[in-house]
């Protein structure tokens, strides 16, 4: 089953959310591992690409079981989105290509990309019909908030199903309301029953419960998770059986294999990325204080690997 037949059959699609500095290569094999139904990677800037950035280069490889891999790219003007797909077209793997109109960061959106595509939907709308005229991969996304400062999101999802959109995952916030504001889930509710093509909700989705909450309400046809899942990446295998129940040996045995891909992605340096991780991992276990100390004072791969399986083997 691909995945336009698994977002429109009765089981809700999971989809990694793109969070940059966090939803790597090293991340992304571990959720699917996890049952995560499409991942994407992290937000590929179209100008970073269209320059060949070495770091941007390495941003876009996937994992072996990363399938279906989607890319998101952001950008301003439409020639460089044109020119980043031509790019993308050559490089094998890649099955979708996600449109960023949603990141709420001041550096993105004054740069004219994110969600300041927001305030300019006939301008998003020849994005999305660039990307599709030129794409040569499967898919065609879009991920997006409900609008800069008012919610404008029948006009959005309009705008996206004639862009050529083949789904649009969205973020119940508005880009003024950032990440702290309550998630509105009443109006990716009002967006599905607009829409023509499958709505991803995403917002806040912290929990097997909450995810079952939010699926009630909005009625759509998956759940995309980001800060939710670096927390609690367990949190795709709770929901997709249905059980809130994770053992400590479960979480261990992930975590570990976490750190293990964080070295062969990042070498040496590994230790040091995988700190901030831990602090999510750590926390409400005793002892966790001491433990995050120690890992700030750590860099070498092996002494950490050392401490991470002390740690969770005396919480198991």
């Amino acid at each position: 089953m691909n995945l336009m037949q698994k977002l429109k059959s009765d089981e809700p699609v999971l989809a990694l959310a793109p969070l940059a500095g966090y939803t790597d290569m090293a991340f992304r094999h571990v959720v699917k591992q996890l049952e995560v139904d499409v991942t994407i990677s992290e937000m590929i800037s179209s100008d970073a690409l269209i320059q060949n950035s070495k770091k941007t280069v390495k941003m876009i490889k996937k994992a072996k079981n990363e399938t279906p891999y989607i890319v998101q790219i952001a950008g301003n003007k439409i020639e460089k989105i044109r020119q980043a797909v031509t790019i993308l077209n050559d490089i094998p793997g890649i099955d979708g290509i996600d449109l960023n109109c949603g990141c709420p960061a001041k550096k993105v959106f004054h740069h004219g990309s994110g969600s300041r595509l927001l305030e300019d939907l006939p301008k998003l709308e020849n994005m999305l019909a660039t990307i599709k005229k030129h794409s040569n991969k499967t898919y065609l996304s879009a991920k997006t908030r409900i609008g800069i400062d008012s919610k404008i999101g029948a006009d959005i999802i309009k705008a996206c199903q004639n862009g050529g959109a083949d789904f649009v995952s969205v973020h119940g916030r508005t880009k003024a309301g950032g990440y702290k504001s309550k998630v509105d889930y009443d109006h990716i509710a009002l967006m599905k029953q607009l829409s023509n093509i499958p709505i991803i909700a995403n917002g806040d989705i912290t929990s097997h419960s909450i995810a079952k909450k939010v699926l009630d309400i909005t009625r759509a046809d998956g759940l995309m998770i980001g800060r939710g899942a670096v927390v609690a990446p367990w949190i795709f295998y709770q929901i997709k059986n249905d059980t809130k129940i994770v053992t400590k040996a479960q979480k261990q045995t992930i975590i570990l294999k976490h750190f293990d891909n964080m070295i062969e992605l990042y070498g040496e340096y590994a230790t040091v990325l995988f700190r901030k991780y831990l602090h999510s991992y750590s926390k409400g276990y005793d002892g966790s204080a001491v433990f995050r100390q120690q890992a700030n004072q750590t860099n070498d791969n092996d002494k950490m690997k050392a401490i991470v399986e002390q740690f969770f083997k005396e919480q198991t």
